[in-house]
């Protein structure tokens, strides 16, 4: 009797539950086969978590959660805790479901690339590397962003990060390099440059706070003193993150408006677009006079953010031979369309 009993409560439970999601759905929003295999229910393939969505005709509407107007109620809520629910209120939301799809996807192998990662690191203090990663390219390129991904799992013993201030009147009196020799990675460390001596190349003498001949002094030293870097043992790796002059602006624009990203503006910032043909001017020198075998420049094409996130972090992964690499069960090489190694018959490096 008691078995019975349960049987019936169970079943009027099932019953109830529907009758909540019909109700939640609302009249009329039946949702088809189709739509209800509209989010994907497998794992995709590896490299598919940033591809470009092409929308189709009557989908230039589609926007974000979380836009004026698209808020959240106490109704979409109860909607999500069912799989017709959830598809219903993306739709009657205007949630670009490709949008979502790829946030997912990005998430899922970044997190895959940054358990490789601390695998990486473990192999960096066991066997005493060291490991200097120069993050460089225009304002607003993600460079801070793409740091902190790598950053973010690390353990802080052996890692830093080093974004130094304008140089005090006691540093200017000092050979350039000497303050960053003191910020170099100790045995079994990495020091993730955010922006670095290569200040001196492109943005020193486009803001005028180098002279010419200080600036030419510069590119002669610079290779002599990555090589005895190299020689010494030091693994440097040079990024550069390659933005367009309009995706540039829409970042400056996204920045004003966000109350908790105004302090990334500075007055560099705001003469960047001005100066943006002079900044290609010295940045192209800098490659050419820069670029070497020992230490070359890796060009990341940055106007997709997550896109250059994830192959920044494929690059250095599949560059250094740490232990356990062959077990990884994600894609290590770097996808060619957005990593570059720089050549000097390259003519044009911005997008």
């Amino acid at each position: 009797m008691a078995a019975d009993d349960e049987a019936t409560g169970k079943s009027k439970g099932r019953r109830e539950h529907r009758e909540t999601e019909e109700a939640a759905i609302g009249k009329g929003g039946e949702s088809s086969a189709d739509e209800l295999e509209a989010i994907p229910t497998v794992v995709p393939r590896e490299g598919d978590g940033y591809k470009k969505f092409l929308k189709g005709a009557g989908e230039k509407d589609l926007v974000p959660i979380g836009e004026a107007g698209h808020e959240l109620t106490d109704e979409d809520l109860l909607r999500i805790n069912t799989r017709k629910g959830l598809l219903q209120l993306l739709k009657f939301k205007k949630v670009d479901l490709e949008e979502v799809r790829k946030t997912l996807l990005y998430e899922q192998e970044l997190r895959s690339l940054q358990v490789e990662l601390v695998r990486l690191h473990r192999w960096v203090q066991n066997d005493g590397q060291r490991i200097a990663i120069l993050v460089e390219g225009r304002d607003a390129a993600g460079k801070g962003g793409t740091i902190r991904r790598f950053t973010e799992h690390l353990n802080p013993r052996a890692m830093r990060v080093v974004a130094l201030p304008k140089p005090s009147d006691e540093e200017r009196g000092q050979w350039y390099f000497q303050r960053y020799i003191r910020q170099l990675p100790n045995k079994g460390e990495i020091v993730f440059f955010d922006r670095s001596w290569h200040n001196r190349a492109v943005v020193e003498p486009v803001m005028g706070f180098c002279t010419k001949k200080e600036h030419q002094r510069f590119l002669q030293q610079v290779t002599e003193f990555e090589h005895m870097l190299y020689e010494d043992g030091v693994t440097i790796i040079k990024f550069w993150f390659s933005i367009s002059k309009e995706e540039q602006f829409k970042r400056f624009e996204a920045r004003r408006q966000n109350p908790l990203k105004q302090w990334k503006l500075s007055p560099v910032d705001e003469k960047a677009q001005e100066l943006w043909d002079a900044y290609t001017r010295y940045k192209e020198e800098m490659f050419s006079k820069t670029h070497t075998s020992f230490s070359p420049w890796i060009i990341v094409k940055a106007n997709d953010k997550q896109a250059a996130r994830l192959e920044s972090l494929r690059y250095v992964l599949n560059l250094l031979p740490y232990k356990g690499k062959e077990e990884a069960g994600i894609r290590l090489t770097p996808d060619p369309n957005i990593i570059t190694r720089f050549h000097r018959k390259m003519a044009e490096l911005d997008l």
